[in-house]
């Protein structure tokens, strides 16, 4: 997703946008933005700062590329229980509730998978033994979490990777809107958090990207509070005799998700809870719309 806007001005090491002062920086392998509405920029200088300094945090800290971080200490526990500090049990205990609501779908040890598929536009896919010897290290019911330690299997691994980037953007509006109260956008990789609407009262423009080779625009949504995710497989996936197969996996069998959305846009009142609710419903396939309903979240399904 991206912000419908002018032309930007690029104004003493920051970016002036109509309105808006912008900051952008590169953190989770992802673009990250910044938008404050103000002319101060001392001001916003100070909100980009702490904005990209609590996300350079989470990322250290739950980085399975990291060697230092909780998630390689946890990995590499061979099963051995871990202890954990509070942060990283709210963010286990999110990720349990996530699995049993999906029913064993929204699972973080299903990371693994990577290991036997790489999408990168190709035909390339894995055999069948290759993936069923890797799905041996997957499911959480299989990972003894209890308040304040956890334990993997020898072998396993969780990867935070499907909620640690919703949660940055949670954790950096809230240190943003300490700060000051002027209107902001935080958007990192199309997951996006307002805290509220303009100072006109007018509502931010969100366009949701085509998910067609040509990049447009397929839609526009206007938001006052709260979050905006996509999932989907625009840029991910493989293809094999006429035969698409999206980067979101089925983690009870090891492939892509079957008849699934090309993607999924989800409104809720974090970038958490919106977060998980677009993959799910990715991982329902050809039951996404009805889930969305049941649901009863605003969203938007491309197929």
């Amino acid at each position: 997703m991206a912000l419908e806007d002018n032309a930007a001005e690029e104004l003493s090491g920051i970016v002036r946008s109509g309105r808006d002062i912008l900051c952008i920086f590169k953190a989770m392998a992802t673009p990250c933005e910044v938008r404050l509405e103000t002319s101060d920029e001392a001001l916003a200088s100070g909100v980009f700062e702490a904005v990209e300094a609590e996300t350079r945090r989470i990322e250290q800290k739950y980085s399975r590329y990291r060697a230092d971080s909780v998630i390689s200490r946890i990995n590499a526990a061979a099963g051995e229980a871990t202890p954990v500090d509070p942060e990283t049990a709210m963010l286990l205990d999110f990720s349990a509730q996530c699995y049993a609501l999906s029913d064993r779908l929204f699972d973080i040890t299903s990371g693994i998978l990577r290991r036997v598929w790489k999408f990168d536009g190709s035909d390339r896919l894995p055999s069948k033994a290759d993936v069923s010897a890797v799905l041996a290290y997957v499911g959480w019911k299989k990972v003894v979490w209890e308040k304040q330690a956890i334990t993997l299997r020898p072998g396993m691994e969780i990867d935070f990777g499907g909620v640690a980037k919703e949660y940055a953007v949670d954790r950096a509006l809230a240190m943003a809107t300490q700060i000051t109260p002027a209107p902001m956008l935080i958007n990192f990789g199309g997951d996006l958090r307002v805290s509220g609407p303009r100072q006109d009262g007018a509502r931010w423009k969100v366009a949701i990207e085509s998910v067609d080779k040509s990049g447009g625009m397929e839609g526009l949504v206007e938001i006052a509070q709260g979050a905006l995710t996509t999932s989907g497989d625009a840029r991910r996936f493989l293809l094999k005799d006429g035969v698409r197969y999206g980067h979101i996996l089925n983690p009870k069998t090891g492939w892509p998700v079957e008849d699934a959305p090309r993607s999924v846009t989800v409104a809720a009142a974090t970038c958490l809870e919106a977060g998980m609710t677009s993959t799910i419903a990715i991982l329902q396939g050809k039951k996404a719309e009805r889930f969305l309903k049941r649901e009863g979240v605003r969203a938007w399904c491309i197929r």
